[in-house]
C-alpha cells in the first residue's frame, strides 16, 4: 500500500531524515519506533504531504504523490492524526467530525462507527473541542480520521499526553477497529509494550535512518530494542 524510498527531509538546511525504505502492506499495522528526535514526526509529515521532502519517493496505492498537497494525498485515503491533534477548539465534536469528512458529507453509519468504538463521543457531541480532556480530544482526532474512510490510517504519537488507562483505551479501541474494518496502520510510538502487541511489524528510527526492522516479536527479543525501549536487558 505504501512505498517510501530514498526519502530525505529536514528544516532549514539540517537533514533530519535520511535516505529512508519503508514499507507497508495492505491490512498491516507497523510500528515506527524511536527516541524524541530521532525524526517520526518529519518522516510522517512528509508521506502525508505536510512536509517538504528534500529527495526520494513516496508511492501510496501504486501512484507517486510526487507534487500533491496534503489535501490531495488526504483525499486519496491517507489521513494522518498528529501528535498535537490538531482540533478545532471553538467548533463542536460534531463539527470536527464533519470536516474530517470532507469533501463529501458525514452519514449515520460513519457516526455509528465511530461511537461504537469511542462511546464518550456521543456524550459530547455539542461541546466545544477545546474544552474536551486529553484523553477525549485524542478520541474524537481519531475519529475525524476515521470518518475520512481512510485506507491508510498513520498516527504520530497517539498516547502522547494521555494518563495510563487512557492510552490502554486508545489501543484497545485500534485493536477493534483493525478487527471490524481491516484499516491499515502506520503508527509511530516511543511506549513499545503497547504498540508492539498491536503491530506486524516494527522499524527501528534513529537518528533519521533506519537501523533495525522486523516483525514484532523480533523486536521484542532483540536485545538492543530491550535496553533502548522497553528499559529491560
Amino acid at each position: 500500500m505504501l512505498s517510501v524510498r530514498e526519502l530525505s527531509a529536514g528544516y532549514d538546511g539540517s537533514v533530519v531524515v535520511d535516505r529512508v525504505d519503508l514499507d507497508v502492506e495492505d491490512g498491516e499495522v507497523v510500528a515506527l519506533i524511536g527516541a524524541n528526535g530521532a525524526g517520526k514526526t518529519t518522516l510522517l509529515r512528509a508521506i502525508a504531504g505536510l512536509h517538504l521532502a528534500v529527495s526520494g519517493e513516496v508511492i501510496f496505492e501504486g501512484r507517486s504523490l510526487a507534487g500533491s498537497s496534503a489535501a490531495e494525498v488526504a483525499r486519496r485515503g491517507l489521513r494522518l492524526v498528529p501528535s498535537d491533534r490538531r482540533l478545532f477548539p471553538d467548533m463542536s465534536v460534531r463539527e470536527n467530525l464533519q470536516l474530517g469528512a470532507h469533501p463529501r458529507r458525514v452519514g449515520q453509519r460513519d457516526l455509528s462507527a465511530v461511537v461504537d468504538l469511542f462511546p464518550r463521543i456521543a456524550e459530547r457531541w455539542g461541546q466545544r473541542a477545546g474544552t474536551l480532556s486529553g484523553g477525549e480530544q485524542q478520541m474524537v482526532a481519531l475519529a475525524r480520521a476515521l470518518v475520512g474512510r481512510p485506507t491508510l490510517l498513520v498516527l504520530d504519537e497517539p498516547t502522547t499526553g494521555l494518563a495510563p488507562r487512557l492510552a490502554a483505551e486508545l489501543y484497545q479501541a485500534l485493536a477493534e477497529l483493525r478487527a471490524q474494518t481491516g484499516v491499515t496502520v502506520l503508527v509511530a510510538e516511543q511506549q513499545l509494550p503497547r504498540v508492539l502487541e498491536l503491530a506486524d511489524r516494527g522499524v527501528v528510527l534513529e537518528h533519521g535512518r533506519i537501523r533495525r526492522q522486523g516483525t514484532a516479536q523480533d523486536l521484542r527479543d532483540d536485545p538492543e530494542v530491550r535496553r533502548a525501549y522497553l528499559g529491560v536487558d
